[in-house]
């Protein structure tokens, strides 16, 4: 039922290696090409260990976030949400800090999983 084994199976074929459970905080810029991301950094949420990726390419895939938007009434508690309250959406501020521009955030998805289907 979930589609999360598949993704990573994929993923392990694809990749020389694997970093689970990396928090990334920051993106680093290319000093060489004006409005270009080279790599990030982070820690790891298990042992503290510090960790610097480059790249060339780097994609931010930041799935569905709780409380971005206001409550659709003033009834509702900020503790009613379809996603996890603890999805912060702290992935969309990596691009903005180095200068992206979100666009599209209106839009969002409601995945739906059908059971056999």
């Amino acid at each position: 039922e979930s589609y999360k084994p598949i993704v990573a199976e994929a993923a392990r074929k694809a990749a020389t290696q694997v970093y689970n459970r990396i928090m990334v905080t920051h993106l680093l810029m290319d000093k060489k090409k004006k409005n270009r991301v080279a790599g990030a950094v982070g820690f790891s949420v298990r042992t503290g260990d510090f960790y610097v990726f480059r790249g060339k390419a780097v994609i931010v895939a930041a799935g569905g976030a709780s409380h971005i938007f206001k409550p659709r009434s003033t009834g509702e508690g900020m503790g009613r949400t379809w996603y996890a309250p603890w999805s912060s959406a702290s992935a969309y501020a990596l691009p903005i800090q180095v200068g992206a521009k979100m666009t599209q955030m209106e839009n969002r998805i409601v995945l739906t999983r059908f059971k056999d289907g």
